[in-house]
């Protein structure tokens, strides 16, 4: 204080003919003496008990308190008389409230960017379980309020918050109990110096090392923590500290200051000098001057007051100052206000809405020096001025850790949620202790301690780990897996028999069986029955838009020509028995062209169903997203259900008709009576497809169609077994009775 005064008073552009007096006090910690010196302040230094008040003081400003709480008390005593007060290094928070302290101003920073800080940096070393220790006063009590607010919006949570006062001895011992019980590794101690002392040294006493403590400006650069013990518990801790004073000139000012006042030693020749040779050695050591913080500080509320004077008198460096005008303390508090100026180091002054500075601070660690001591080693820096994102700056591989560990320590309630899986809170416990749950089928977290899962888009599946969504698979009956092969070889199979018994009947035409099947709807049956076989390839494969189409429009109407076919040859065997009864000439009513036009309407009823179907509402190809979460089926939707059970029914309709007539047909009077392989075969064909519909109902994905091309190929088989065995076993190893005499004999009982 006294040397920026002094340069203050040497200066010609500041305040040039003026020159600043000053007085200084000792509170030594004493309320009551803090009381004293200020009502002797406000009443023009009238000490004597008696003596009436003048009522108005010389002094324009008070430069002071050290700590917060005596620095309450101060300015709201002198607060309606608007003398202003600066702090160098009283931060509480609760100081900013301009209508309790309104010509209250600090040259450092408000605890609540501290605060915020302390939270930030907690967060960025991923310490989510801490503990809470602070002064049981305005500063502790406001710093560490404003702390845990912080510390919750960066999800950051406190095990516990504990506060006691230095004169309070059973309150700090139930604190140590707490620390030495707790699973927080990490505490946050908004504590002053006095205050963290006495905890150190039952923490030591205690023997309670391996915490992280996590400071503040109040206690971290404190050289009466430094002892023998102290680094055992408080070793690797980290906080934020004034920036260090930087002052040109403070040097030499204290260093000779301190000689000739400690030692009468203004020069070398003098008696002490030369009786204390061993000290002379030490007369220019100045290291410790550099480790000076709070100097700065004070620096700057000098100058401040020395501005806001210079102001107020209307000071030019060519005219000086107007010493006419009568200053008073609001005019200085005004001013104090609206002063931006730079000191010689370069660093701004000035002071925002709440009269505080501007928040910088510089992150220290504790470290052990080579030779056994404490040293604050600057690891970083925070400047609150800087933009978001900016603000910290980190050496984290410059940290030293408790235990001289280059380790980062963990201080977690549960370990973090890995991807793939997410937080569910433990009953009854903070946000910060959770049990990790893998996401469900379907859904993934790709984040880690993500607090709830994200569904995949329709289309995706959650990967096995569930930390990616993975295209669905898409299935369907194709020709190269082994389903298809084996359907795709049944039907060759039967397209290529059936082309073998075209053959066949092809050479034996001329023979009596051929000729009394009637040949014609022999082959149109074989075509048929040929193309029922063929047309089960179009089930398999990748689904298309015409593939959807043609597998059920060609299934209905090759299944009605083939049933048409064999309905026919039904009709010819009753006609041609009721042909052989005396008198009936019922033949020339069903003959060969007759049998045609059946065939043919009936098969072009079936084409115009089909039409209808693909002209309204045709079958498409459909993902099926419904039956299996984790893949797409992808298959044939019907378009209109009224088309495809149309068709169906149809088909059904024709077969259960043919069964009725070949079934009265079955115990006609002849050898060779083919009523009899009808009515089997239409069994066959209609207990199938009477199967078919649960089966194809209930079959999942591509077994719906594995089911149908079942249903196709054992009807189809059914029919040319049934209907042509017979007849090949005759033609092939019984030809001795395809003769006319043994067909039309009668069957004997």
């Amino acid at each position: 204080m006294i040397f920026a005064i002094e340069e203050i008073n040497k200066s010609k552009f500041l305040l040039p003919n003026v020159s600043i007096g000053y007085r200084i006090y000792d509170n030594c910690a004493s309320t009551l003496s803090s009381m004293r010196v200020v009502m002797a302040l406000m009443n023009g230094d009238e000490w004597t008990l008696g003596k009436r008040c003048s009522g108005q003081s010389a002094v324009h400003a008070i430069i002071g308190e050290s700590e917060s709480f005596l620095t309450i008390m101060l300015s709201r005593t002198t607060g309606p008389f608007k003398i202003p007060v600066i702090s160098h290094s009283a931060t509480c928070e609760c100081l900013s409230n301009r209508k309790e302290y309104p010509s209250f101003f600090r040259t450092i920073a408000s605890d609540l960017y501290q605060s915020r800080a302390l939270a930030q940096l907690v967060k960025h070393f991923g310490w989510t379980w801490v503990g809470a220790v602070n002064s049981d006063s305005e500063y502790g009590n406001y710093g560490m309020a404003i702390f845990l607010d912080a510390a919750q919006k960066e999800g950051v949570c406190v095990e516990y918050t504990e506060k006691f006062h230095r004169a309070e001895p059973e309150k700090l011992m139930k604190v140590v109990d707490v620390i030495r019980k707790s699973t927080a590794r990490v505490i946050v101690g908004f504590l002053a110096d006095v205050e963290m002392n006495n905890l150190l040294e039952q923490l030591s006493l205690h023997n309670i090392t391996g915490r992280q403590f996590i400071g503040v400006e109040a206690w971290i650069t404190a050289d009466s923590l430094v002892t023998p013990t102290s680094f055992s518990v408080l070793g690797g801790s980290l906080g934020f500290a004034v920036q260090k004073a930087n002052i040109s000139g403070l040097e030499n000012f204290l260093i000779k200051d301190f000689w000739e006042t400690a030692f009468q030693c203004k020069d070398t020749k003098a008696a002490f000098c030369k009786e204390n040779q061993d000290l002379i050695q030490f007369r220019d050591y100045d290291e410790d001057v550099a480790e000076l913080r709070y100097s700065s500080n004070i620096y700057k509320a000098i100058y401040a007051v020395a501005y806001s004077l210079h102001s107020i008198l209307n000071c030019s460096e060519s005219q000086g100052c107007d010493k006419a005008v009568e200053i008073t303390p609001w005019q200085v508090v005004e001013s104090l206000k609206q002063v931006n100026f730079t000191i010689k180091n370069g660093d701004q002054v000035g002071f925002d809405s709440t009269g505080s500075a501007v928040a910088r601070y510089e992150v220290v660690n504790w470290q052990q020096s080579s030779d056994g001591g404490v040293q604050f080693e600057p690891v970083g820096y925070y400047d609150a001025s800087l933009p978001l994102g900016q603000k910290f700056v980190l050496k984290t591989e410059a940290i030293t850790w408790p235990g001289g560990s280059k380790e980062l320590p963990v201080s977690v309630c549960s370990d973090s949620c890995r991807p793939g899986t997410h937080k569910v809170l433990q009953k009854g416990k903070p946000v910060c202790c959770y049990d990790c749950i893998q996401c469900a089928d379907g859904e993934i977290s790709n984040t880690t301690d993500s607090n709830d899962c994200k569904k995949c888009p329709e289309e995706y599946w959650s990967n096995q780990n569930r930390d990616a969504c993975v295209l669905k698979n898409v299935e369907f009956l194709s020709f190269t897996e082994v389903m298809g092969k084996i359907l795709v070889f049944f039907t060759l199979f039967g397209a290529l028999l059936t082309l073998i018994v075209a053959i066949l009947f092809l050479i034996n035409k001329d023979t009596p069986l051929v000729k009394a099947n009637n040949s014609e709807l022999s082959f149109l049956l074989l075509f048929s029955l040929t193309l029922c076989f063929l047309c089960s390839l179009t089930f398999i494969g990748r689904p298309s838009e015409w593939s959807c189409m043609l597998r059920h429009t060609a299934f209905g109407i090759t299944f009605v020509l083939c049933i048409s076919c064999v309905l026919g040859k039904t009709i010819v065997v009753l006609v041609a028995f009721r042909a052989t009864l005396p008198g009936s000439n019922v033949m020339k009513w069903f003959g060969p062209m007759q049998q045609r036009l059946s065939v043919l309407s009936f098969t072009l009823i079936q084409v115009l169903i089909c039409v209808l179907w693909l002209t309204i509402n045709p079958p498409s190809p459909y993902k099926n997203m419904e039956h299996y979460k984790e893949k797409i089926i992808l298959e044939c939707a019907l378009g209109s259900p009224v088309g495809f059970w149309a068709v169906l029914g149809y088909i059904g309709l024709l077969a259960v008709l043919c069964f009725v007539l070949a079934f009265l047909a079955r115990k006609l009077p002849d050898n060779f009576n083919e009523a009899k392989f009808i009515t089997f075969s239409m069994l066959i064909f209609c207990a199938v497809w009477i199967t078919f519909i649960p089966a194809y109902v209930s079959s999942p994905g591509k077994f719906t169609v594995a089911v149908e091309i079942f249903a196709i190929l054992a009807s189809s088989y059914g029919l040319l077994f049934c209907i042509f065995a017979p007849k090949c076993n005759i033609i092939i190893f019984k030809p001795e009775i395809n003769t006319r005499k043994h067909l039309m004999g009668k069957n004997t009982t």
